[in-house]
């Protein structure tokens, strides 16, 4: 018998809506319904393409007794992350702040007020890994419930002094930055680099992109061998590992090893979109081909994968399939005998062993590259490159006969955005035109689906867009739009930024007029509003909201946005410069502050050649015609023929008829 979840759209949602468990959706009927049974509420939070998620769903939520439990004594909701990601982020912070961890499933008890004393994230179904089971803990929070209230009492009040003061920015030291402080920053990432294997830190490993793209424009701007070197390697050791999928692109999470051998094997839009714009950083310093290629093979896998019919992009694909992590990327010996055979140069260069290389089977990796390879047999590069491309083909067309993972097919305003600007980026650095009419297509679909009755939302699904969008889906969308126009020449999206960036400002910075809230001033949903300046996966919305008007600053000639976005780095100069992998956004866009943000007003045909290059603090505009809604572009196409001009904050350069005159204004930490 289905639960209320039944008639949502989240895949997640409803991979839940045959639980026994009385779930609600996220809303304020079920903390009604808490107010009047003087009950408290499991707020259990997850995502479609999350493996623990699925396993803790198995061993407890599908359970008769200890649904029954849950219903007797607690009002259950259940949250995709993904829909209502200040939900998560509030209730993370919490269980972050009792439990000193998080993850998910995340699993929060809350008073009907919607505020948590306790929670957690996965729980066994019965004690093991030196913690209490999911029954146990169920039975001790209605205790506490119905009989320690004031303690309570106390433990709500200090959480919620906890997440308003965790809103709070401030402390950072205010600290000047300079030449010297990004010679720091860069020292600072080095410093957690893991020299052997590339990337940053131990196991578990995620790509750090934002970190790996500081790295490469302090090299352009510096000249820095090992700030360059550390950047490729990391990059290069994914491409080579079992985090990259070999067979049909594409990167999964993050690594479980510090080889990038293991990947969690789930698919997010978002990872891909980023890892594409940070190849696109790489291709254009080095204008090594094997980036080109990786490019645009994760290009097409989300073309292939991960787009819905009417041109959007769809969420994630999940880790399982057929209930095994793994299943569908993985091959046994068999399997691969079956394909491939006993071709050793195959097996020398996957890494295939008959005992396999996880959990007795084989995930595809670089374990040799063709270089090796043909020195050692003698063939040339070319034919071992034709042998590993038939047999990727193979088993590739092996694959698609397989279970496929399921496809978390709602789509989100934030991560379709950063997918745009990924296409764009390529587009420009690739000098690839179809790239830019799919942007040009995708940014029309986003429009088309996320704007309804001139209001902005958040997520879509089946015809149906839903969830005030939140500050993220605004500062990547509105940064997508810049990236468009460079890339496009259709400047009316500079304007299009422009406005947005001006309707939306009201209702989410806040009361210093510096930083932005996560949610909406009409935003009612978490008790506290919170300011997000860290990153984890994503790029801080706040530094990419300041990246945004220091670029519509600079064009609509707005010295108000310039100054807070000032004031924002100034604010979190001093955090970024202690801890810059978690602030690499921020890291980036002091670097560029330092060299001075430029914009290049192309009205020719003399963009192409910059275009292709990684230029630190630039922003191209390229033009045909007259935009007389952009202040920055008026009065430039008096001269004639082709010119470019450079314009910084206090002054323009001379009109130049070449792009290589230019660069002279481009990089100057050199």
């Amino acid at each position: 018998m289905a639960n209320r979840l039944e008639h949502e759209l989240s895949p997640y949602l409803l991979q839940h809506a045959h639980n026994p468990v009385d779930w609600y959706p996220w809303g304020d009927e079920p903390f009604e319904r808490a107010q009047k049974e003087n009950k408290p509420v499991i707020v259990s939070i997850g995502y479609a393409a999350c493996h623990w998620c699925h396993v803790m769903e198995r061993e407890s939520f599908e359970n008769e007794q200890v649904a029954q439990y849950m219903n007797d004594h607690f009002i259950c909701i259940k949250v995709d992350r993904e829909e209502h990601p200040e939900v998560d982020h509030m209730y993370m912070d919490a269980v972050q702040a009792l439990t000193g961890s998080g993850g998910w499933p995340l699993n929060a008890f809350v008073t009907p007020d919607r505020v948590p004393f306790y929670g957690g994230t996965y729980f066994p179904p019965k004690p093991m890994y030196g913690r209490l089971s999911w029954p146990q803990l169920l039975e001790r929070m209605n205790e506490v419930w119905t009989k320690e209230q004031e303690q309570v009492a106390q433990q709500t009040e200090q959480m919620l002094q906890h997440l308003k003061n965790a809103s709070k920015i401030g402390g950072s030291g205010g600290k000047q930055w300079n030449t010297d402080t990004c010679k720091e920053m860069a020292e600072n990432l080095l410093k957690q680099a893991d020299i052997n294997y590339g990337g940053f830190g131990s196991a578990p490993k995620f790509p750090g992109t934002m970190a790996i793209g500081y790295l490469l424009q302090y090299y352009v701007l510096t000249a820095d061998e090992a700030a360059l070197q550390h950047a490729l390697k990391s990059l290069d050791a994914m491409i080579d590992g079992g985090i990259y999928d070999q067979i049909g692109g594409g990167l999964a999470r993050y690594a479980t090893d510090e080889k990038w051998l293991v990947p969690h094997f789930e698919k997010m839009l978002y990872d891909n979109a980023l890892f594409i714009s940070v190849l696109c950083d790489a291709y254009a310093v080095t204008r090594n081909k094997r980036y080109k290629a990786i490019i645009e093979e994760t290009i097409a896998f989300v073309e292939r994968e991960l787009k819905e019919p009417g041109g959007g992009y769809y969420s994630a694909l999940d880790a399982d399939s057929e209930g095994v992590e793994g299943k569908y990327y993985t091959w046994t010996w068999n399997e691969w005998q079956e394909i491939v055979g006993n071709d050793e140069i195959l097996i020398s260069y996957f890494g295939v062993s008959m005992n396999g290389n996880w959990e007795h089977t084989n995930i595809l990796h670089v374990a040799r590259n063709e270089e090796s390879i043909a020195k050692q047999t003698g063939l040339s590069i070319e034919a071992v490159k034709e042998k590993i491309t038939e047999v990727k083909r193979k088993l590739f067309a092996a694959r698609e006969s397989r279970i496929r993972p399921l496809t978390d097919d709602k789509s989100l305003l934030s991560w379709n955005a950063l997918m745009n600007t990924a296409i764009s980026k390529a587009a420009m650095v690739l000098d690839n035109g179809a790239y830019s009419i799919r942007a040009t297509e995708h940014m029309l679909w986003m429009k088309s689906h996320f704007c309804v009755d001139d209001k902005w939302l958040h997520t879509w699904k089946n015809g149906t867009a839903r969830i005030a969008a939140n500050i993220e889906d605004y500062a990547y969308l509105i940064h997508a739009m810049l990236q468009l126009a460079s890339a496009s020449g259709e400047n009316s999206y500079i304007a299009d930024a422009n406005i947005l960036l001006a309707s939306i400002h009201p209702d989410f910075v806040n009361k210093e007029q510096t930083f932005f809230y996560y949610s909406s001033a009409n935003s009612h949903e978490v008790p506290v509003r919170k300011i997000d300046v860290y990153e984890g996966a994503l790029p801080s919305a706040n530094a990419v909201m300041a990246h945004n008007m220091l670029l519509l600053g600079l064009c609509m000639d707005n010295q108000a946005w310039m100054e807070q976005a000032y004031a924002m780095l100034l604010n979190i100069s001093g955090m970024a410069y202690r801890y810059t992998y978690s602030f690499s956004y921020w890291a980036i866009l002091l670097q560029q502050y330092t060299v001075g943000y430029k914009a290049i007003v192309c009205t020719g045909n003399q963009s192409k050649e910059l275009e292709k290059r990684l230029l630190p603090g630039s922003y191209i505009i390229t033009s045909k015609k007259e935009i007389f809604d952009i202040p920055l572009l008026k009065d430039k196409f008096k001269y004639n023929p082709d010119c470019i001009f450079v314009c910084t904050t206090e002054a323009c350069m001379p009109p130049e008829r070449l792009s290589a005159n230019v660069l002279k204004y481009l990089q100057v930490l050199k």
